[in-house]
C-alpha cells in the first residue's frame, strides 16, 4: 500500500480508536470470553469436514455461464443453510440475461448489528475448460475456484455453525448472499445486484469472503472496474499511398497512436490502470463484445481501413473515473490525418469501495478478534493488489470489510489452489467477529 493512502487510512481512523461495536460483557478486546473459546474449538474440530466440503463443490463446474452447475452448488450450500435455520430462496434472473441466478438466505432477529454476508457460487472455469478437478498436493488444494472462492464460502459456512454449535445464532439477523455471477455480471447490473443492494439496505455491516492476501490481511478499499471500447476507422487504399493527403495514417496508426498516448499521459496515476485487452484491426473487422471474440482480415499492401479494440479501466473514486474517462476521449479526438474515432465506456461492472470511517472501524474490531484468537495483527492491504468484488455494491450503504477467506494463489488460472492452513484460520476470526458483532 501507498504512503499516501496510508495516509488517507489513518485520517480515517481518527476517533475510531475506540471501536462503537458492542462485543459481550465478560469479554474485552484482547481476551477470548469462554463462549468465543467454544466457537474456536468447534471450528478446528471440523476442520477437515470443512475441506472435503471444498473439494466436494469445487469438483462441480460452475462457470459463470454453466447455470445448471451454478445452481447446482447453490443446492449443496442451501441444504446446509437450510439446516441451520435459515429461511433460503434461489432468485432467478431473467433468461435473456442468461444467468443462473442467486441463493439468498436470512434469519432475522432482534440482537446485535445487522450482517449481510457476500460470497459467490460461480468460477472463471467454463465447461470447456481444462481445469476441471481437485488434487491435494501437502498442504494445499488445487483445483478450480478453491480460492475464489468457494473456499471463503466454506469459511463462511462454518462460522456460521460454530455460532450455531453454541446457541449464538438466535436473536440474530444475518442475510447470507451467494451470488451467482460475480465472475461475469449479467447486464443490465441494476437487476443482476438488485436483490443484494436491497439486502444491504435492510443491514448495518456487510462482510464478504473473498480470500484474503495473506494471513494477516484484510480489505477496506477496492477499486471500481469497467471497460471501453475503441472504434478507429481509416480510408483504404493501396499501401503505396499511406501518409499522403489523399489516405493518410490509416486505422492501425491511429489506433497504436490512441494506446500509446492512454499509456503515457495517464499511465502513472496513482490507483488508475487501463488494460486494452483485444485489438483486431485490418480492411475488415467483426467484433463481439459480450463474448470479446471475434475476427479481422487485411493484406500487407492495403491501408486498414478500421480497429476495434476492448479494454478495461479500475479506479479508485467515481471522480478518478470521471477525470480519466475525460482525458481518454480527449486523447482519442486528436485524430491523425485521414482517420477518426470514438470510445464508448461501458456501464461500470463494479463501483469503487473507497476509504470512509466505518468501515476502518470495522478492522479495527476484526484485528482485535485476530489478536485475541492469538492470530496477529491484521492491517489493510492496498487496492492495487486486489480485483473488483461484490461487496463494492454495497460499500456506500453500510460499513463493510472484505478478505475474510481464506488464503490462495494463481486464481483464474489452472494454477489457482488454497493453502488448507489458512482456513480455519479465516474461519475462527469470521466466526468470533459475528459473534461480538452480534452481541
Amino acid at each position: 500500500m501507498t504512503n499516501a493512502l496510508k495516509a488517507m487510512l489513518a485520517v480515517l481512523c481518527l476517533g475510531a480508536c475506540t471501536s462503537s461495536l458492542a462485543v459481550e460483557e465478560d469479554s474485552t478486546p484482547g481476551v477470548l470470553s469462554r463462549v468465543e473459546q467454544q466457537i474456536r474449538d468447534y471450528v478446528d474440530q471440523h476442520t477437515e469436514e470443512a475441506h472435503g466440503l471444498i473439494q466436494r463443490v469445487a469438483a462441480i463446474n460452475s462457470g459463470t455461464m454453466n447455470a445448471a452447475g451454478v445452481r447446482e452448488v447453490g443446492r449443496v450450500f442451501q441444504s446446509e443453510l437450510d439446516a441451520l435455520g435459515f429461511e433460503t430462496q434461489w432468485i432467478s434472473m431473467p433468461p435473456e440475461m442468461g444467468r443462473a441466478g442467486h441463493l439468498f438466505a436470512e434469519r432475522t432477529g432482534h440482537r446485535g448489528k445487522r450482517i449481510l454476508l457476500i460470497g459467490h457460487l460461480d468460477t472463471v472455469f467454463e465447461k470447456d475448460s481444462p481445469f476441471q478437478k481437485t488434487a491435494q498436493q501437502g498442504g494445499r488444494l488445487k483445483g478450480p475456484g478453491v480460492a475464489d472462492m468457494k473456499g471463503g464460502d466454506v469459511a463462511m459456512l462454518y462460522a456460521l455453525k460454530a455460532l450455531d454449535h453454541v446457541g449464538e445464532l438466535e436473536g440474530t439477523t444475518i442475510t447470507v448472499a451467494l451470488i451467482g455471477d460475480e465472475e461475469k455480471p449479467g447486464r443490465p447490473i441494476s437487476v443482476a445486484r438488485g436483490h443484494l443492494i436491497e439486502a444491504a439496505r435492510r443491514s448495518d455491516v456487510a462482510l464478504g469472503f473473498e480470500g484474503a492476501v495473506g494471513r494477516g490481511d484484510a480489505t477496506v478499499t477496492r477499486r471500481g472496474a469497467g471497460s471501453w471500447i475503441l472504434e478507429v476507422t481509416g480510408r483504404e487504399g493501396h499501401s503505396s499511398r499511406v501518409f499522403t493527403p489523399g489516405f493518410g495514417q490509416g486505422a492501425i496508426f491511429e489506433a497504436a497512436r490512441i494506446l500509446n498516448a492512454f499509456r503515457e499521459e495517464l499511465g502513472g496515476e496513482e490507483y488508475l490502470t487501463f488494460n486494452p485487452g483485444v485489438i483486431l484491426g485490418g480492411t475488415t473487422v467483426e467484433f463481439d463484445a459480450e463474448t470479446a471474440e471475434g475476427t479481422a482480415s487485411g493484406k500487407p499492401n492495403v491501408v486498414p481501413q478500421g480497429v476495434t479494440v476492448q479494454g478495461d479501466l479500475r479506479f479508485i473514486s467515481d471522480r478518478q473515473k470521471e477525470e480519466a474517462q475525460a482525458r481518454m476521449r480527449e486523447i482519442v479526438s486528436r485524430n491523425l490525418t485521414g482517420t477518426s474515432a470514438e470510445i464508448h465506456f461501458t456501464e461500470d461492472e463494479y463501483p469503487a469501495m473507497s476509504p470512509n470511517r466505518g468501515d476502518n472501524q470495522l478492522l479495527k474490531a476484526f484485528d482485535e478478534v485476530s489478536r485475541a484468537l492469538g492470530l496477529g495483527a491484521v492491517t489493510p492491504v492496498g487496492p492495487e493488489t486486489r480485483g473488483a468484488a461484490d461487496i463494492s455494491f454495497v460499500a456506500p450503504l453500510l460499513d463493510a470489510l472484505c478478505g475474510l477467506g481464506p488464503v490462495g494463489a494463481g486464481a483464474h488460472s489452472v494454477r489457482e489452489d488454497l493453502d488448507l492452513a489458512s482456513l480455519p484460520v479465516a474461519t475462527e476470526r469470521a466466526a468470533v467477529l459475528l459473534y461480538r458483532l452480534t452481541r
